[in-house]
């Protein structure tokens, strides 16, 4: 029995078949670009504007294809608290992007968070999907920096951030 339903908040047709129950894999190439920067005082959406107009030129640079631009708001440092970022997560979770690009790592979580952003990153990547920073220096300082992969330091910490899905009090 095959069955389709809409997802109300990105009008993207699912097609569910009962032999498999999980979404296909996303294409490669389809991305979002999600934005999450603090609002400067002289020229407020500025930043913005830049890290916007970077990362469509990052995509482009790529043969990336961005479907959506979604911005939120700077301040909460858990992504899942955040009305963009749990677009950006049900737009993994509908395999319609195989790639997030963000202008660096504290877009996702501030650094003083980084657990939570390395869960983010965790669960995307179980779901296929990539995450590219587009911040030059992050860039050219080769593919595991621009692909969200977690630098190796001395003395790191392990995570202490739930595996998974959002905890169910933030959804």
């Amino acid at each position: 029995m095959t069955e389709t339903r809409t997802a109300q908040a990105t009008a993207i047709p699912i097609r569910w078949d009962s032999a498999a129950a999980a979404p296909a894999s996303p294409d490669p190439t389809a991305a979002v670009l999600y934005v999450c920067v603090a609002r400067g005082k002289l020229m407020p959406g500025l930043a913005s504007e830049r890290a916007e107009a970077e990362g469509k030129s990052f995509a482009k640079l790529r043969g990336l294809s961005i479907s959506d631009v979604i911005i939120d708001p700077y301040g909460e440092p858990d992504p899942c608290r955040r009305e963009g970022w749990k677009h950006v997560r049900e737009l993994a979770e509908l395999a319609a992007v195989g790639v997030v690009i963000a202008r660096w790592p504290a877009c996702i979580a501030p650094d003083s968070s980084r657990d939570l952003r390395h869960r983010e990153i965790r669960w995307l990547r179980e779901r296929g999907v990539k995450v590219r920073y587009s911040w030059a220096p992050l860039v050219s300082g080769g593919d595991a920096l621009a692909e969200g992969t977690a630098i190796r330091r001395r003395n790191t910490v392990q995570s202490t951030a739930p595996e998974g899905d959002c905890p169910e009090a933030v959804r």
